[in-house]
């Protein structure tokens, strides 16, 4: 059976939407200090504040230009292995929480394959299977160097199989990786980072793993969070899939790569490099505003947990970010002219009917 990947989309280059806390860990790998910044934010037009916010969003080019500047500072050939080794699950957010969560690999694969575009716009993942084989295809959906292309296939190909490992439980020997760049002078070196056979100069960039591990049950599995991770990067999807180009857009990827709740007014407009009046006139002139596109946000993660969960209201309330569950009933009812228990009361009597 073949899982095709969707087309590729448009790229918006200059809309801000990459978590940078990829880009932090480029620094950490480099083993940068902070007055040496400058050099790997050159020509990104990047302050080193804004840099070291948590929150803070790239656009693919800043995002690419990082790349490019982290590769002239490193030292090191293999720099795309050694940063690829340190991306953990964690560091890919509700996506990474997802794959970690789903009740084997090929799950896990299927969301890194629908969800990829929520945190790394430029990129993509195909999955083609059969009865021996799952084949990951990876493509990068701009113009890029060779060797920007080259560190970005390695950094994913670790990536996919530091997930790997960690729900097959051992290293994949079985594995074959492929890449479209000429064997490298480093080449040995692959072996201290990949597992299995490692080909170059193929057509694409994929590596394919054997379908019986593929299959394994996750011991790490946990289907509640499993479901939460889920309803939060469909949320993400959705709302990166309508509407882009806007200021309605930019606000809503912002909020869901933050905390619930927790962006304020006055950050979403520093990072847009506009001020918080400006913010608020261009969200009127679309017919809505920051509050409202907040709370559509935190109504729909509330309505989902209420529906698809067991947890208790205090849970949810705590889940998003309300200091107590009384703040959270009060902002519900407002929302939905019923209280928490209430509207889950009429959803099972919904479903008993």
């Amino acid at each position: 059976m073949i899982n095709h990947a969707e087309k590729a989309q448009t790229i918006v280059s200059n809309i801000a939407c990459i978590p940078s806390n990829y880009s932090r860990l480029i620094a950490r790998v480099l083993a940068l200090q902070v007055r040496e910044l400058p050099a790997l934010l050159a020509l990104t037009q990047l302050t080193i504040e804004q840099f070291m916010q948590e929150d803070m969003l790239l656009t693919s080019q800043q995002q690419i230009q990082i790349l490019y500047n982290a590769l002239r500072l490193s030292n090191d050939e293999a720099f795309g292995l050694q940063l690829g080794h340190q991306l953990t699950p964690a560091t890919h957010g509700a996506m990474g929480f997802l794959a970690n969560s789903s009740p084997n690999l090929l799950m896990a694969l299927k969301a890194f394959q629908t969800y990829m575009p929520t945190r790394m716009n430029f990129a993509r993942l195909e999955l083609i299977t059969n009865q021996e084989w799952l084949e990951c295809n990876y493509y990068i959906d701009l113009e890029v160097s060779a060797d920007i292309r080259r560190c970005l296939a390695e950094a994913s190909a670790m990536t996919l199989f530091e997930f790997a490992e960690h729900i097959v439980g051992c290293p994949l020997d079985e594995a074959i990786t492929s890449f479209t760049h000429a064997e490298p002078s480093y080449s040995k070196r692959y072996a201290d980072y990949l597992p299995g056979q490692v080909e170059f100069s193929a057509p694409l960039i994929s590596v394919k793993i054997p379908m019986h591990l593929c299959q394994v049950p996750n011991v790490s599995a946990n289907h509640e969070n499993y479901l939460l991770a889920m309803y939060q990067c469909e949320m993400m999807l959705a709302q990166l899939n309508s509407n882009k180009g806007t200021c309605k857009y930019q606000i809503q990827k912002m909020m869901l790569s933050h905390p619930p709740g927790v962006l304020s007014e006055e950050e979403a407009a520093a990072t847009l490099f506009i001020s918080k009046r400006t913010l608020a006139r261009r969200l009127q002139h679309e017919g809505t505003g920051f509050r409202r596109i907040r709370d559509e946000i935190l109504s729909q993660q509330a309505s989902s947990y209420l529906r698809d969960s067991l947890m208790s209201v205090e849970a949810i309330a705590a889940l998003l970010n309300y200091h107590d569950s009384a703040n959270f009933r009060r902002a519900f009812k407002r929302w939905f002219q019923l209280s928490p228990d209430q509207y889950r009361q009429k959803l099972n009597q919904a479903l008993n009917n």
